[in-house]
């Protein structure tokens, strides 16, 4: 974790402290449990809570403990004995360390998943503002980085927002897939446990419970739920590398908000960088390799190994909390972009009237002219355009092949950018459901 890319909120999901209080939490609740089927006496049960629930866990006194035992979870029990007193002997019943571990991990990654849903609907809302604010602003569309044909900013705007929704539904079915408790024992058997307790610790916990485990939650659903982040990350590249061509000198048809004070370069005081889009495509990179070691840790040998585990120490904090800082990011470029539809419309028209060619060429199919032919007279006119500055509508116009198939008038209404734009409602219908 990188302290200039992380948000407070996330990162005490991920401190020693919040892990410790989990640990207890997950032991304590065990405790109740195995109290009601009489397993340990109920007072035992209350003491612990009541001396546990009340104490501040000393990190220093349990990473001395770990030193000693190398062990992580025992030197935690260790430490709780130290407060709980003798009634501590009955914590632990009947479960191994993957049992706190893993359910740990679910509860941290569904915590996490919470601020995550969080950032993307104050996203979302972002484009959807944006993209109604620039709904009818006509700019020219690209394909392979070359004028195409007109779109309009909000269409841009809206292609992310439907973007962003379905990774909200992605993220929505990676918690219910990740936020499962185990608490089976050792290889998963039940046999010094009985499954009511992890009943009773899911419920508490806010977790379903895992099916079957071995002696561990399947790491399946780490993978997946990492890959849906990776997914996300990439959606943020995406419009972080739209906005970055956008603002480039040639283009500058949008760029970031460049506030009072702030400086771009150390050398040329003129510059205004696109730095915040540049840094979440590096960060969207940095998300993205944490999914290919969530998937390399699904096979671990047998029922039980801990191949995954300083893995998954570095990618649950690093990935959820890099995302986190990527998501809030976003949303505030979106939210102050600034948007120049003057210099959209000024490059629209750089290439004299190109972007009207597909309709010229359709025009004269229906006219009787065959595909083939019409594609040779509306090329060999643009062309001179794209080689001499000409312009298109004038090059049509004084081609008698083309004029021998469309008038003046004809000619005309296929120039006419309305015709670009007369389905955005119906788009935006679809994005928007309506709105």
């Amino acid at each position: 974790m990188v302290p200039r890319y992380a948000r407070d909120a996330m990162v005490a999901i991920w401190s020693p402290e919040t892990k410790f209080r989990i640990w207890f939490e997950i032991e304590a609740h065990a405790c109740d449990a195995q109290a009601e089927l009489g397993v340990i006496p109920k007072a035992a049960a209350e003491a612990v809570w009541e001396r546990g629930g009340a104490a501040t866990f000393n990190i220093d006194r349990i990473a001395a403990i770990e030193r000693e035992t190398k062990h992580d979870v025992i030197a935690f029990l260790t430490h709780l004995a130290e407060i709980v007193g003798p009634e501590a002997r009955l914590v632990h019943q009947g479960m191994t360390s993957s049992d706190v571990l893993d359910t740990t991990l679910a509860v941290q990654l569904a915590r996490a998943t919470d601020i995550l849903l969080d950032d993307l609907d104050a996203l979302l809302a972002a484009l959807k503002r944006r993209a109604m604010e620039h709904r009818e602003t006509v700019t020219i569309g690209r394909s392979h980085g070359i004028h195409a044909e007109p779109t309009t900013f909000g269409l841009k705007l809206a292609q992310a927002y439907a973007e962003f929704d379905r990774n909200k539904a992605r993220l929505e079915a990676a918690r219910r897939d990740i936020a499962t408790c185990a608490i089976s024992g050792a290889v998963g058997t039940f046999a010094n446990i009985d499954p009511a307790v992890e009943a009773h610790v899911a419920t508490k916990m806010g977790l379903d419970v895992e099916p079957i485990s071995t002696q561990t939650i399947p790491r399946d659903r780490h993978a997946m739920y990492f890959s849906t982040l990776a997914v996300i990350a990439s959606s943020i590249e995406r419009l972080a590398t739209e906005i970055r061509h956008l603002q480039r000198t040639e283009v500058l048809e949008a760029e970031e908000y460049f506030s009072p004070g702030q400086k771009g370069s150390s050398a040329m005081p003129h510059k205004r960088n696109p730095v915040l889009t540049e840094n979440l495509t590096g960060l969207a990179r940095m998300v993205r390799g944490y999914a290919l070691p969530a998937m390399e840790n699904v096979a671990l040998w047998h029922e039980r190994d801990i191949s995954h585990s300083s893995v998954e120490r570095f990618i649950g904090p690093d990935a959820t909390i890099t995302l986190d800082f990527a998501l809030v990011r976003l949303t505030s470029v979106i939210d102050k972009l600034v948007v120049y539809p003057d210099r959209m419309m000024a490059n629209m028209n750089r290439l004299g009237g190109l972007m009207h060619s597909q309709r010229v060429l359709l025009a004269l199919t229906q006219a009787g002219v065959s595909r083939e032919d019409s594609y040779k007279l509306v090329q060999r006119n643009a062309m001179k355009v794209w080689n001499d500055g000409a312009d298109f509508f004038d090059e049509l116009m004084g081609d008698a092949d083309v004029t021998a198939h469309l008038s003046e008038d004809a000619l005309k209404d296929l120039f006419d950018l309305g015709y670009h734009t007369k389905h955005v409602d119906t788009i935006f219908a679809r994005v928007f459901g309506g709105a």
